[in-house]
């Protein structure tokens, strides 16, 4: 399953949080844990926001990853569908309203 992964860092955290971020190697930013695939991510600095998109089967993963920086920022997550998937369910709910 994938997660859409949003947060906006706080005035207060920003320089902290950024002297962390850019103090990882590659390989520490794509980590994201065990059964947790950074799919990708991308940042706005001017905002102090990002986004970012994961893949795995397991919530428990993500939360227990996202709790690495949730206490220094704002952080959303929603389970989101490819195209594929979501035209699937989209006739699903289609169907069923039609009966």
């Amino acid at each position: 399953m994938k997660f859409l992964v949003t947060w906006k860092i706080p005035e207060g955290n920003w320089i902290n949080i950024l002297d962390t971020f850019s103090s990882l190697s590659p390989d520490e930013r794509s980590d994201a844990g065990e059964g947790v695939t950074i799919v990708g991510r991308w940042h706005d600095l001017a905002d102090k926001s990002g986004v970012a998109v994961m893949e795995s089967g397991d919530i428990e993963a993500v939360f227990a990853y996202l709790g690495r920086w949730n206490p220094h920022m704002e952080v959303t997550v929603r389970p989101v569908l490819e195209d594929a998937e979501a035209a699937a369910v989209g006739r699903t709910i289609v169907d069923m309203a039609s009966h």
